[in-house]
């Protein structure tokens, strides 16, 4: 099949836990799909932070990761110097940058067409449903929604708006976070499992914003039968596998046209171990320079814990010292992520983080601490014997595909749901019990459950699921064929052959 006419845009929110996968998605559209076109369509704010020194104006185009299959372009979503959610509300931001956002992505695509490079393919992260209309007039062919979350919490969200909110509600507001909610098609799920934001009932709550954007996403995902007043349909590329989440993708495939392409992660394809990520992946943050890597060298096979809460979640003060004292105890090498602004307390200034990681490291040789780094080198490093993770999708899939056990530690969103499929589903980890008062998992508790995870069941239930993951991308393998029948609807649609 000649595909040289293909031209995808993938268009992101301006997060480091949507840019990643974009990231590992462009790359995978680019190696099956030899001689298309892919462009990534970031925000200004975040394209100045990957391109240090652009001058990141929107329109503005750079190369890739080192690599010409891959472009990038930037896009307005009015907050070119970057949102402060001190000074302003997350609501507030999600109207100016649909507005903003419209008016820039249509400039954007007359650019590219005007340049000869029409997009014959518009994808878009999470938080951004009026990309499609915007595709749409513009003569964009196909248009998908590139699902960055747990399969079953599409399946939940899906389902929560299609009859079964009350229910949901009435879960939630038993105040048990074991109370059992029933969805069409999923195993029985407890409010703790499912999506954080399916319980906000306050319209007061920081929040509340968030469910209608989803509403609007349900609305555009779900199938038009024979129906010429609806607009064209919307696919949805899953970030997930069919062996992880049957129930989840068998349970929307009447209704939506899902595909299971995961896990969406460029390493599963590089042949050769040595070629993968060499240089460092073009992130919103700096890596840190302090030779983490060699320091992993020096460690013994399956000994170090990995700790990162991601690019997003936060944690107090209580929890820095809970986590420094737990490794105290382990006494087991660690390497552990934690930016200044993983912190929420004001006073956890660089001296505070110093002198709490202190008493855990005791020198260099029992942990070292990092602003940021390569997750997937490290993930993939021989030394490492479990992941200590918030349960932020992109983490989980990557603990998962390098059959590292996992800790995880839910706050909010999906992450509950991603806690209940490693632990439970897949039994490749454990979910740590957070203190109700202050959501804060103690030192006792974090220290017993990197025992159990780092224990010879838990470990060896990983490395299986490693191989089914690997499998699943494989050629010939689920999301392999997942990835090959979306490519011939979008061609079947108009959009390149």
């Amino acid at each position: 099949m000649t595909t040289t006419k293909h031209h995808f845009l993938i268009v992101t929110y301006p997060a480091q836990g949507h840019i990643t996968p974009a990231r590992h998605l462009a790359r995978r559209f680019a190696s099956a799909c030899p001689g298309a076109r892919v462009t990534i369509c970031a925000p200004v704010s975040a394209f100045r932070r990957m391109f240090p020194g652009a001058a990141a104006v929107a329109g503005e185009e750079r190369g890739g990761d080192g690599d010409d299959a891959v472009a990038y372009v930037a896009y307005s979503d009015g907050y070119d110097g970057g949102f402060d959610s001190a000074a302003d509300s997350y609501a507030r931001y999600m109207e100016r940058a649909r507005a903003a956002g419209e008016r820039s992505l249509a400039a954007v695509l007359r650019r590219l067409r005007a340049g000869g490079r029409p997009v014959t393919c518009a994808v878009y992260t999470l938080l951004l449903p009026w990309v499609a209309g915007v595709a749409r007039e513009h003569s964009v062919a196909a248009t998908a929604v590139f699902w960055i979350q747990p399969a079953t919490a599409l399946a939940a969200y899906y389902h929560y708006f299609r009859g079964h909110r009350d229910a949901v509600v009435a879960a939630a507001a038993s105040g048990d976070p074991g109370a059992e909610v029933r969805l069409p098609g999923l195993p029985p799920l407890r409010v703790r499992d499912l999506p954080s934001f399916l319980a906000i009932t306050d319209e007061d709550n920081p929040f509340a914003f968030v469910l209608p954007e989803f509403r609007e996403l349900m609305d555009a995902l779900e199938r038009g039968e024979d129906d010429s007043s609806r607009p064209p349909t919307t696919y949805v590329l899953a970030n997930t596998f069919d062996a992880l989440e049957h129930d989840a993708l068998a349970s929307l495939r009447p209704h939506v046209d899902v595909f299971a392409v995961g896990p969406v992660l460029s390493f599963l394809h590089e042949a050769d171990d040595a070629k993968r990520t060499l240089s460092p992946p073009r992130d919103v943050f700096d890596h840190d320079r302090n030779g983490y890597l060699s320091w992993l060298d020096s460690k013994p096979a399956k000994s170090v814990v990995y700790i990162s809460f991601g690019s997003s979640s936060v944690m107090s003060r209580n929890q820095v010292a809970e986590i420094s004292d737990a490794m105290a105890r382990i006494k087991r090498p660690f390497l552990w992520v934690l930016r200044k602004d993983n912190c929420k307390d004001s006073e956890d200034d660089d001296a505070a983080i110093k002198s709490l990681t202190a008493a855990a490291a005791g020198d260099a040789v029992a942990g070292t601490v990092v602003e940021w780094c390569d997750q997937a080198r490290v993930l993939s490093h021989p030394s490492v014997a479990c992941f200590v993770t918030h349960g932020g999708w992109n983490s989980t899939l990557e603990g998962v595909a390098c059959g590292v056990p996992l800790v995880v530690a839910p706050q909010y969103s999906d992450q509950g749901t991603s806690a209940w499929l490693a632990a439970e589903r897949a039994g490749a980890g454990v979910r740590a019990a957070a203190r109700e008062a202050d959501g804060v998992v103690e030192a006792a508790e974090l220290a017993r459950c990197v025992g159990a995870a780092t224990s010879g069941a838990v470990a060896s239930r990983a490395a299986a699921w490693r191989e089914e993951a690997r499998a699943a991308v494989a050629g010939g393998g689920g999301s392999d064929r997942g990835l090959a029948e979306f490519l011939r609807r979008i061609v079947a649609d108009g959009g390149g052959n």
